[in-house]
């Protein structure tokens, strides 16, 4: 068994952060100078292997990948450390097809509704007033979720879009 660092309390082998004081248990050796010689005293530690480029860990991005639709689909398509990710491949190509989809459904209500309303005499109006409403709610729900289920490492595939998501990432869901 191993000691925490900071306050002293016993700590697991597997441990990672001290159950008592909660900071990490891993070994730090890269101190700033500049930090060490302020007039506080403070040291500021970075953790190994931080020097270069900070990655965010893939749970995030694959939310991330739904924020913005389509567009933050295909950025973490084309970043570096995250384009080899199948994790993140399959939830940015669900999120484009997805959003695809919901323009073009959206595209079509609208012609739709424009052309049926007047021909109705403004009747297809009110119940289409309704009917987007649910849509809109459905359709932000949806979005929602998938954000969650992306956060919570799952690879929740959609009904028509996650199937040629997960062909074009390659995973088998």
């Amino acid at each position: 068994m191993s000691a925490c660092q900071s306050c002293g309390t016993a700590l697991a082998a597997d441990t990672r952060f001290c159950q008592s004081c909660g900071l990490s248990t891993e070994l730090k050796s890269d101190v700033s100078v500049s930090a060490i010689e302020s007039s506080a005293g403070v040291a500021v530690i970075s953790p190994p292997g931080e020097t270069g480029s900070k990655t965010m860990d893939t749970n995030l991005v694959g939310a991330l990948t739904y924020l913005a639709g389509f567009v933050t689909g295909i950025v973490f398509l084309v970043l570096d450390p995250y384009k080899s990710n199948s994790f993140v491949r399959f939830h940015a190509f669900q999120s484009i097809f997805f959003n695809v989809a919901w323009v073009a459904f959206w595209i079509v209500w609208m012609i739709l509704s424009a052309v049926l309303t007047p021909l109705t005499a403004g009747i297809f109006g009110l119940i289409a007033l309704p009917l987007m409403l649910i849509f809109t709610v459905a359709g932000f729900g949806i979005w929602i979720f998938l954000m969650v289920q992306a956060y919570q490492q799952r690879l929740f595939r959609l009904p028509i879009v996650g199937k040629f998501a997960a062909e074009q990432a390659g995973v088998r869901v």
